[in-house]
Parts: C-alpha cells; structure tokens; sequence
C-alpha cells in the first residue's frame, strides 16, 4: 500500500467567492452523514493559509490578493516537496484551486529529473495570467504559474509593476524555470474558456477530453486515452475540480458550469486514472458549503474522495 498523507489547504484567497476554506469542514461532515471512518484513518496535514489577507484589502486587481496567495503556494510549496521527497503519496484536500500550483512546484521539486504530467479535471483551462485574466481570480492562473507563461501575444491588461513583482516570485516557487511542459497538460470536461486560454490550447497542442466523449466512448477508454497523451511522462498528477460535474450537481461551488460530468462518471474517472503506477499526488479541490443547500455538494465530492482513495489503496 501507497504512504498516503492527507494535506489541507483552506485557502480561499484566490476564489471570486468566499466559502471555500469551509470545503475540507464539509467533506469531514460529509463524512459523518454517510457513516463513513474516512477522515479516522489519517493523521492529516494542515497547511498555514492566508485567509487574513481578506481583510486587508486587494491591491492587485488584475492577480487578487497576490502577496497572500504568494505566501499559501510557498506553504504547500514545501509541503509537498517534503513529502514527495519522503516517498509519501499526498491526498490534497484543498480550498481555491490556486494552491495547486503549489503542489505541482513540489512534487517537480522533490524530483527534478522527472518529467511531471498533469491530468486536469477541471470545468476551466487554469490558464490565465495577470496579462489576460477578465476577472484578477488568482484559481484561474495555477497552469500559468508552473509553465511560467504569461501569454503577452493575448494582453488585455496592463498589471501594475507591484503586480508583477509578485507575480514572478510565484512563477519562481521552487526555481527559475517551468515545473511543467503546456503539452504534458491533459484536461477532461473543460468547457468554459477565454480567448487568451484557446489560445495557448491549440498552440501547445493541449488534449481536451469533452464530456461528450466521456459518455460516447466510456470512462474506461478516456482514463486509458488521457493516461496514453502523457505516455512520455515519468510521474502524472491529478487535480479534480468538483466545478468538472455539471452545474445541476455543482451547485456547491463558486463558478458552476453546465455540461459537466455527472457524480458517477468522476467517481470512476478518478478511481480508474489514479490506478496508473506513475501517478504521485491526488487532489480535490474549490467545494463551498455557502453556496448550498444541505451540504449535497460536499457529499458527491466525499464519495468521489472516498472511491478514489479505496482505489490507490486496492492497486497498491
């Protein structure tokens, strides 16, 4: 059996909603209500967050809360690596999806050598940069920050040198170069993109797995499809944005988008990707009890969290 370690990340700095440090409380009530030992099998990790920087005000509008966030990656940053370098498998259980750039430093980190994929589960691209985001999110940048791209052929903003200072520490976290290649990026059910995003897609040739193909050609054939995208890779990551499930399910999240996946297809998704030998980290992100009504959406989410776990335990 894999070492797992479980890591929270309440941060919700980087979300255009407030709520998503409570996603991870959620889940353990989740838990609770489906009668379930989960959370008692694990001495969890909690990563320090920067939720205070909220009340301090936002001075970088077009990379939000940007020194907070800078401080949470460089948390999970060496989190992570620390981990990874003990040979531990991490489960993140985390709030905004920004963090995850974070996790992607360290796992590079701890094996630099190692060429790292990315299985993006995700409604949105992630791609963005102070330079072309429409909202200043920081969630919608973590893909940026470890190919350390910032997509100038696409401006639309003019971010203030203070801005930019931050922005390049963060694409800095664990050294001065890309922790991954835009072509190791696959994403599955990504459906609601900006220009500056399809851009960067179809130049770096990204695979984009549609929720029509899911249901067209089964989950099996798309985690086998994804999975040979990122044949040349030595470890693959995976971060599962519950935004991914379509917005009749997600209602419990900040930016629900239809078109998704239903509860069923991620649950074997996730637990039929994470079989693959070279996957070495998990991760559930951007659940937000406020935005719901009796907690359902932290109850998909845990049993996606649940199976998923069992999964990695039964292969290994």
């Amino acid at each position: 059996m894999r070492d797992i370690k479980l890591v929270e990340v309440r941060s919700e700095l980087a979300a255009g909603t407030r709520g998503a440090s409570m996603g991870i409380d959620a889940l353990k009530v989740a838990s609770l209500d489906l009668k379930s030992d989960f959370f008692t099998q694990f001495d969890p990790i909690n990563v320090p967050d920067a939720n205070n920087y909220l009340w301090k005000g936002n001075k970088f509008p077009h990379a939000k809360y940007a020194d907070g966030v800078y401080q949470v990656l460089k948390n999970v940053f060496s989190t992570i690596e620390s981990l990874r370098m003990e040979k531990k498998f991490p489960i993140v259980l985390a709030g905004d999806h920004s963090t995850a750039a974070g996790t992607i430093m360290g796992i590079k980190a701890a094996d630099p050598s190692k060429r790292l994929g990315v299985i993006w589960i995700d409604a949105h691209a992630d791609l963005h940069t102070p330079f072309t985001t429409p909202s200043g999110n920081m969630h919608g940048m973590p893909l940026a920050m470890c190919a350390r791209i910032d997509n100038i052929e696409c401006q639309v903003n003019e971010p203030s040198e203070e801005t930019l200072i931050y922005w390049n520490k963060i694409k800095n976290i664990g050294g001065e170069f890309p922790k991954i290649d835009l072509q190791d990026i696959v994403f599955i059910s990504v459906r609601d993109t900006e220009k500056p995003e399809d851009h960067l897609i179809k130049e770096h040739g990204i695979r984009n797995f549609k929720t029509k193909e899911v249901r067209e050609q089964g989950v099996a054939s798309i985690a086998k499809q994804a999975l040979d995208v990122l044949k040349d890779c030595d470890q693959i990551y995976i971060s599962f944005d519950v935004d991914s499930l379509d917005s009749s399910i997600s209602v419990g999240t900040g930016t629900p988008v239809a078109d998704g996946l239903t509860v069923e297809e991620a649950i074997q998704l996730n637990a039929e990707l994470i079989k693959d030998k070279r996957v070495c980290c998990w991760e559930i992100v951007e659940v937000n009890p406020t935005l719901d009504s009796e907690n359902r959406m932290a109850e998909n989410a845990f049993e996606v969290l649940e199976t998923t776990t069992k999964s990695l335990v039964d292969n290994f």
